[in-house]
């Protein structure tokens, strides 16, 4: 099994700023849909371990999308949300199951990277990536996986949403309720892998506050957008995040 070693204090300078991070990322995605995720995970990354990072950003980004279905939960489609759930949970359980044997895999990020490219850069001839309600399932079998292996989820998962037959507010509440249920399958996930939230409750209690008054920002930010420019914001932030991603792959 993963080891997870204690945590050392974090100075005030450098929670201060993971606290203005968690604002700032939750605010993109309130306001964009998709990218503050990895964002967050991103610059969290530089003060907390990897393998310590996905089950605190998992529950940090739990309660966080709890916050923002809150504000939206009239707008969820749950014809593209009930076969993601199965799909999620089949994903998680299979890849936390396996996670003990594993090592930090680059192919899942690099093929993120290129689904996120082609969403954001394809030529207007080809055609979006519309699937039907019932193959969410399969969207939900890669979310599971990756959720647990790597973290961040919602690049993977905004790709699926850039479709122009769902209205902003349908994108961000669908979405929202995806990747809460990702990242509440972490909890039990990663206690049964041997890491321990009550060591670190105070850290993300504080880091989720943040989150959540982020969210608070962006929902008023969402109900001024109109859909074109809602679409534009969520391609330049899957931009941001697929750049990201390329950069650790290549500096790794």
């Amino acid at each position: 099994m993963p080891e997870f070693a204690d945590f050392s204090s974090l100075s005030l300078l450098t929670l201060g700023l993971l606290l203005a991070v968690c604002v700032a990322s939750a605010f993109i995605s309130a306001v964009t849909g998709g990218a503050g995720g990895v964002l967050m995970f991103a610059a969290l990354n530089v003060a907390i371990p990897l393998r310590m990072l996905v089950p605190i950003h998992g529950a940090v980004q739990l309660i966080n999308n709890l916050a923002r279905i809150c504000y939206v939960r009239e707008h969820i489609r749950w014809e593209f949300c009930l076969p993601f759930f199965v799909g999620c949970t089949v994903g998680a359980v299979a890849m936390t199951m396996g996670l003990a044997s594993l090592d930090w895999q680059q192919l899942p990020m690099a093929l993120l990277a290129v689904l996120i490219f082609y969403t954001v850069l394809k030529p207007k001839r080809l055609p979006e990536i519309r699937l039907a309600p019932r193959n969410y399932f399969w969207v939900g079998i890669g979310t599971g996986t990756l959720g647990i292996l790597a973290g961040a989820v919602d690049p993977f998962l905004a790709a699926f949403f850039v479709r122009q037959d769902l209205t902003p507010k349908e994108v961000v509440a669908s979405k929202s309720v995806m990747q809460a249920w990702c990242h509440a399958l972490k909890v039990p996930a990663f206690i049964y892998l041997g890491f321990a939230f009550s060591d670190h409750l105070g850290l993300i209690l504080l880091l989720t506050l943040a989150a959540v008054v982020g969210t608070r920002i962006g929902i008023v930010m969402l109900n001024r957008l109109d859909s074109a420019l809602f679409f534009r914001l969520m391609r330049v932030a899957l931009l941001i995040a697929g750049l990201r991603i390329l950069y650790q792959l290549i500096v790794n």
